[in-house]
């Protein structure tokens, strides 16, 4: 769809001259490695995509706010006023950015009029691509652009996780929304998600790509077990302070836990903080490895990950584990895991150009045969953060 058909879509939804309008993009964001570390202090290793968020938006003359998902087109059009700013169940997934701009307002930047603004998205939803986080973050970027509001882009991605946290309820990290915000061209992202520092790498896979799988299992974030596992690892955490000196998992080195990991008295607890701790650890090298253009040794690491999500913090099943298993088999294939929360979403591979075909073709059949379920594949580019955007075409 061109930027032209998407105006038109906006003038005839919102019954409005679109002259003024303007255009923002935020990407979705596939976890490369370093999973269920970024709110135990640990390191993340993401990359933005090229496909994302899309919002035309235009301010208006008084305090209404009405927004429109192109995506969602059976839900209609939601509109609220900028003194009504609360969680409706019936504003489904207007939420989002809706709970953008309650904490934009909490933080003191209050917007002086309402606005019209039509979303449209080419993440698939419930797949863990961070969806929610590209909504958030692409509605943060229009609202400090049309409106002119004093705010970094660092402190954005926080109000962005501070909106997901406080008002949809979802106990996230901070790294779907710092990856979506941040990241660069070509380049994944280290963040130390405790101090937020972060290092840009070049994200180069010689003569291979990365292959999203979608396992079709559609899972809630905010429904799932992932507050659990967050609680989990925060108790377990709490018995380590008692003899350690530390502020997070993240904080530990994969021998000191080894040393004290009789600190944690309930056995469950312990393989949820022994994944974080030695996740944390995968991560860092897994970096080193792909700076010194070792890819056969990120994908090892990559391998391991899985597993640890698999066996010591249990978030994989099924289908997850299908779709992985089936891809360690395959030739060209140099690693493979599953991305994001858990519990259903996407696996992330690298697979070797010349076998992609062969790859996507077999891989699918297994995963039918062994669960009855198609998996959506996506052979991704590796894209840059959140931005306005002048260009005439708009892909979906």
């Amino acid at each position: 769809m061109t930027k032209t058909e998407l105006i038109k879509k906006f003038a005839d939804v919102f019954q409005t001259n679109a002259e003024g309008a303007r255009t923002f993009f935020a990407p979705g964001r596939v976890n490369l490695i370093g999973e269920h570390t970024d709110y135990n202090g640990g390191h993340v290793f993401p990359c933005a995509l090229t496909i994302g968020t899309y919002a035309i938006a235009k301010k208006r003359s008084d305090n209404l706010v009405r927004m429109y998902s192109v995506n969602f087109e059976e839900i209609g059009l939601i509109e609220f006023s900028l003194n009504e700013l609360k969680y409706e169940e019936k504003h489904d997934w207007a939420n989002y950015p809706k709970g953008v701009i309650y904490v934009f307002a909490q933080a003191g930047m209050k917007l002086d009029t309402g606005f019209d603004v039509l979303f449209t998205g080419e993440i698939p939803n419930g797949a863990g691509l961070s969806s929610s986080a590209s909504i958030e973050v692409v509605t943060a970027t229009l609202l400090k652009n049309l409106y002119r509001l004093d705010v970094d882009s660092i402190k954005l991605v926080q109000l962005c996780q501070q909106a997901e946290n406080e008002f949809v309820g979802v106990s996230c990290g901070i790294m779907d929304q710092f990856a979506i915000g941040m990241t660069k061209q070509e380049h994944a992202v280290l963040l130390n998600c405790q101090t937020l520092e972060y290092t840009h790498s070049p994200l180069q896979l010689k003569d291979a790509s990365l292959v999203i799988a979608n396992t079709n299992k559609r899972r809630g974030l905010a429904d799932s077990k992932y507050n659990e596992r967050r609680s989990e690892c925060e108790s377990a955490l709490a018995d380590l302070q008692k003899e350690m000196a530390i502020q997070s998992l993240g904080d530990m080195t994969p021998e000191a836990f080894d040393k004290n990991q009789h600190l944690i008295k309930n056995e469950m607890k312990r393989k949820r903080a022994k994944h974080a701790v030695y996740e944390n650890a995968r991560t860092k090298e897994a970096v080193v490895k792909l700076t010194d253009g070792d890819i056969s040794g990120f994908g090892r690491l990559m391998n391991e990950s899985h597993v640890s999500l698999r066996d010591d913090y249990e978030v994989t099943g099924k289908e997850l584990d299908a779709l992985v298993e089936a891809a360690w088999t395959k030739p060209g294939v140099i690693g493979s895991r599953m991305t994001g929360a858990g519990f259903g979403g996407c696996t992330i591979s690298i697979v070797e150009n010349c076998q992609l075909d062969s790859f996507i073709e077999e891989v699918g059949e297994e995963y039918t045969a062994k669960t009855g379920l198609q998996a959506d594949f996506y052979v991704v580019q590796v894209g840059e953060g959140a931005k306005e955007i002048s260009q005439t075409e708009i892909t979906k």
